[in-house]
């Protein structure tokens, strides 16, 4: 038998209608239905409070926060273009050495020319307690001189699963010298 061969044009049409077939099944199949029990998610919604620490430390021999895009030298006096990543401890208290609750994992930019604003871009991942292995997603505006920040929670994981509610920063103590800092959080979240 001999070999058959088709144009391209042929195979173009042959791809065309085998994907259309392929989303008509798609979009005719059916779909299952969820559901809050499939999602395992309980019916009502309950507010949580966390509260923590957070310790950015870009100092020493091990630091918890490092730039990665250094701010254009004497360009900017806000850090404006830099961005910063952060593995930083979350504590109960405000001592380094205090109960170890998660650690805050993304990375801050700064996005303001005029002031010390940041992007943050964040996941308070929790290690301790009922939230252990669950977190929050934190994005929003940190304006670090202002005496209290407030930032959106835009969702989570685990236990905090379909979360939303926002984080108040409030800096606890700077080292000028160093750069360190260790800022108050208080979460207010609605979740399941």
């Amino acid at each position: 038998m001999a070999p058959t061969f088709i144009s391209k044009r042929s195979a173009g049409v042959a791809a065309a209608i085998s994907f259309s077939l392929f989303l008509t099944s798609a979009l005719v199949a059916p779909n299952p239905v969820l559901s809050p029990e499939k999602l395992r998610i309980r019916r009502r919604e309950k507010l949580s409070h966390l509260h923590f620490y957070f310790h950015d430390i870009v100092s020493g021999r091990n630091p918890t926060a490092m730039f990665v895009v250094q701010p254009p030298a004497n360009v900017s006096r806000t850090l404006f273009g830099a961005v910063v990543m952060t593995d930083d401890p979350l504590t109960e208290r405000p001592e380094i050495g205090s109960k170890l609750l998660g650690r805050a994992q993304g990375l801050y930019a700064g996005a303001s020319q005029s002031e010390f604003g940041f992007l943050m871009v964040m996941n308070f991942a929790f290690v301790e307690g009922k939230y252990n292995g669950s977190y929050l997603s934190i994005l929003g505006r940190n304006t670090v001189m202002s005496e209290v920040r407030e930032m959106p929670v835009v969702g989570g994981g685990g236990l905090l699963r379909f979360a939303r509610g926002y984080a108040q920063a409030k800096t606890h103590a700077v080292n000028i010298s160093s750069g360190d800092a260790v800022v108050e959080y208080n979460v207010y979240v609605f979740h399941y």
